[in-house]
């Protein structure tokens, strides 16, 4: 399964994307993450934007060979009081 949000200044962002566990290595992932990023596409993005999980790469791999590139590493912080 994979949503994407709506078109906002030109662009849009697939999350999330996910195939259960017995699924995997089958080519879903990688067809619906296609299928999306190209229906973003086809519906007025000029960028379609990805956050992926860096220690993961099986799936960054795959997104790279979908033609998505990495552009910056970011790290969310919780700051207690």
């Amino acid at each position: 399964m994979a949503s994407v949000s709506p078109v906002v200044a030109g662009q849009a962002r697939v999350s999330p994307v996910y195939t259960p566990p017995r699924l995997r290595g089958r080519g879903y992932g990688g067809a619906v993450t296609a299928a999306i990023s190209r229906a973003a596409r086809e519906s007025g993005a000029e960028q379609v934007l990805l956050f992926t999980d860096l220690a993961n790469p099986t799936s960054n791999a795959l997104y790279r060979r979908l033609g998505y590139r990495p552009l910056t590493d970011s790290q969310a912080l919780t700051f207690r009081s």
